[in-house]
């Protein structure tokens, strides 16, 4: 989903720029020599890191192993493997979810690891923790320039569907669908239906690759250096998100009215609720000139239209 927007992104802004693009089925990102090799031949001036092990809380919960030594291993060959490559600038791309659960709302870069993790993904936030210090560290020591954006939850064209794996937008989207196909008088939602979550529309999130991987910045230090490099920013960390939030009952009875569903909201309080309130502090982006632009009930028709012109998700 991330990188087919990213893509997208790219060809509209600057259709000049050759894509180096290799799927899973061309590159392997768990080998490290295959890695290596790639990244040494072709030596592409920037890289972007939206490649991950990915899921929703039951997928995190119950893959924790996987979840960290697949995404332990992707970010750490990609990371290393630019800098022997002769990469100077490389974007890595982690997660709201590697702040604190019970942190301060909106939730600044600065309170990372000010606290104890989210049980339910610690894994994941622990490997994207381990991500964002390897950049810090190799910009200080190397003086690359390792830029770490962090969006809140994500969504829209060429999502997970999957029931199993997906996150909960994308999930509802489809119970909503599959209860109207069905004629429903009730859809089932995770959890009690009170944690609030920020949503952010995934052609927002390509936007600010691009803005935050061109654009040079005044550092700390007031000397003119770009996003993430030594003596610039302390930590080469920037919140993406909208600002905004909604309880998880108004997210589903928004999807409900995109979907064309009448239905009573039905919540299963066995299933976990994960972080309480999750919402970033956007105040660092927006000081650098961007800003969300989509409007979340416009996102998701947009992506309802995604899932309804894809083959039937499994």
């Amino acid at each position: 989903m991330v990188g087919s927007a990213i893509c997208r992104a790219l060809q509209r802004d600057m259709p000049q720029a050759e894509l180096l693009l290799a799927d899973r089925q061309a590159l392997d990102l768990l080998d490290q020599t295959a890695v290596f090799g790639f990244l040494g031949k072709h030596r592409p001036d920037y890289i972007f890191i939206a490649a991950a092990r990915v899921g929703g809380i039951h997928a995190n919960n119950t893959l924790r192993g996987q979840f960290l030594y697949e995404n332990l291993a992707i970010e750490t060959n990609l990371i290393h493997g630019a800098y022997k490559a002769g990469v100077n600038s490389l974007m890595f791309l982690g997660s709201s979810c590697i702040y604190p659960r019970d942190c301060p709302q909106p939730i600044k870069e600065e309170y990372l690891l000010s606290g104890p993790l989210e049980p339910t993904n610690e894994p994941y936030a622990l490997a994207k923790i381990a991500g964002l210090k390897l950049c810090e560290a190799y910009n200080q020591q190397y003086g690359t320039n390792y830029t770490c954006l962090m969006p809140t939850n994500l969504y829209g064209p060429n999502d997970n569907y999957d029931l199993e794996t997906s996150h909960v937008l994308p999930a509802l989207i489809r119970k909503a669908h599959e209860a109207k196909q069905a004629g429903q008088a009730h859809l089932d939602v995770w959890g009690s239906g009170r944690p609030r979550r920020e949503f952010l529309y995934v052609d927002d999130l390509a936007d600010a690759c691009l803005h935050f991987m061109t654009m040079s910045l005044k550092g700390s230090s007031g000397a003119s250096s770009k996003v993430g490099q030594a003596g610039g920013l302390t930590l080469p960390l920037i919140n993406i998100g909208t600002g905004r939030d909604q309880a998880i009952a108004e997210l589903a009875a928004l999807v409900c009215s995109v979907v064309g569903l009448e239905a009573e909201l039905r919540f299963d309080t066995s299933k976990p609720d994960g972080t309480p309130v999750k919402r970033l502090d956007v105040s660092r982006a927006s000081s650098y000139g961007w800003a969300a632009r989509t409007e979340l009930k416009l996102g998701i028709t947009s992506s309802y239209t995604d899932f309804l012109g894809r083959a039937a998700p499994t």
